[in-house]
């Protein structure tokens, strides 16, 4: 039996933490979930209102010099609220990992809805020398892979926001993507 057959009778739990998980025609791809829709729209809510700012502070500029520190603390409070909407759009970048079984490799990607922001990496199998289970500061728990040459390994977050109730799934995941990279130690999945 191949581990792909064993994958699939196992049944890949449907959720994991932040992240959606199935099966695909030999690849297990893993999601991770949309943000709310207000939370999506708060970027553009920034962008547009530090457009006002400009506008009413270019304005104030034109009209009456007189005005000129409350035109310059309004076009000071637009680059602000830029500043914020690119904060806030890099935290609500999504992740997405799909295992390759067929070509044994792994491709992260980063998908932004800033244009030009999505990342896409592709590696070998053979390329990834860990799976680790983090605790990070703010609770739950993440599943990172480690990849990358010895000497300098880089991580890539998979899955975070893990709940305590969801450890025993984590394990499953993490034997399975542990035997799935060829990873000693972790046992049979």
């Amino acid at each position: 039996m191949s581990f792909e057959d064993a994958l699939r009778e196992n049944r890949v739990p449907p959720r994991l933490g932040d992240v959606r998980l199935f099966y695909d025609g030999g690849r297990l791809v893993g999601e991770s979930l949309p943000p709310a829709w207000t939370l999506r729209l708060l970027p553009t809510l920034l962008v547009v209102l530090a457009a006002v700012c400009t506008g009413v502070g270019f304005l104030l500029l034109v009209l009456d010099t007189a005005r000129t520190p409350g035109a310059a603390t309004l076009l000071v409070l637009a680059g602000g609220l830029v500043g914020g909407a690119l904060m806030l759009e890099a935290r609500l970048r999504r992740r997405r990992f799909v295992l390759h079984f067929k070509t044994e490799s792994l491709r992260l990607e980063t998908l932004a809805w800033a244009p030009g922001a999505a990342r896409t990496e592709v590696l070998p199998f053979d390329d990834v020398r860990a799976v680790h289970i983090v605790q990070p500061p703010r609770g739950g728990y993440a599943l990172v892979v480690e990849y990358g040459p010895e000497a300098a390994p880089r991580r890539a977050l998979l899955v975070r926001g893990v709940r305590a109730q969801e450890s025993d799934t984590l394990y499953r995941v993490w034997r399975l993507l542990h035997n799935a990279f060829g990873l000693k130690g972790a046992g049979l999945a």
